[in-house]
């Protein structure tokens, strides 16, 4: 069920155009946390998916919460890495699922996580909702995370907006032409760079011990057909989340 907030959060206060309404489904007690937003291309390369997904979950072992805009590509990656510690900021109301692609993550968000969005009902995305959208997706974090953006993009759009509320900005380091858009930022000194996720984000946290049984059991035994024979393909899905590393026919946890 969709509730309205009855004071906007206190990141949202110092919006000009601040809305005038603001809408969610889940755990709204993720806003007391300390909060990151990472946005991106809708088609990021290999090498960002990479990252993106060490990054989220290393943000997320550190009980920071990861804010992004709900779209495909960089942001479903960010959302899934760190989950259920994320907060996805919609382009339309929370009726409405979209993109469909992220029908399950979105359903799995709002039942774990946290949905906003300023539209009450029946509104469906539109592109000049998806700008308005930028503006919370950047107020609500610490700082603003580029993961890969083309000259030309709603991202870049996130960065006028981060520079102008004093956010500071990070980005992947890219190889010429993969994406000119951070690239031009590392040129003009107006972002960081990001060389050691692990460093990264011990700025904003201390690692939370957590109770997971693959973890606890590769910690263990780090005997890769050993871990396979006991819980299966999931072991795959964490070395995408980042979790662990699978190399030479052994496991370690990150």
């Amino acid at each position: 069920m969709t509730k309205v907030f009855k004071e906007l959060p206190k990141e949202l206060e110092d919006l000009k155009d601040r809305p005038k309404n603001l809408f969610y489904r889940g755990d709204i007690s993720l806003l007391n946390s300390l909060k990151v937003s990472i946005v991106g291309t809708r088609h990021p390369i290999s090498y960002t998916k990479q990252f993106c997904l060490k990054l989220g979950a290393a943000l997320k072992k550190r009980g920071v919460i990861v804010v992004s805009g709900g779209a495909m590509g960089v942001d479903a990656l960010a959302h899934k890495s760190a989950f259920p510690n994320t907060i996805g900021v919609m382009a339309n109301s929370l009726d409405i699922f979209y993109p469909k692609v992220n029908l399950s993550l979105l359903k799995n968000m709002e039942k774990e996580s946290l949905l906003l969005s300023e539209y009450e009902s029946n509104m469906p995305a539109t592109r000049y909702s998806f700008v308005l959208r930028n503006r919370i997706v950047v107020a609500l974090g610490e700082v603003l995370i580029v993961a890969q953006a083309d000259l030309n993009s709603g991202s870049m759009r996130s960065v006028e907006i981060a520079q102008k509320y004093g956010k500071k900005i990070y980005v992947l380091p890219h190889r010429l032409g993969d994406s000119l858009g951070t690239n031009a930022l590392l040129s003009s000194h107006e972002a960081t760079v990001i060389y050691d996720i692990e460093k990264f984000a011990d700025m904003f946290g201390v690692i939370e011990k957590y109770s997971d049984e693959i973890l606890d059991f590769c910690e263990q035994n780090s005997n890769l057909q050993d871990v396979i024979k006991k819980f299966g393909d999931k072991i795959y899905t964490y070395e995408l989340e980042g979790k662990i590393e699978i190399k030479n026919l052994q496991v370690r946890v990150l």
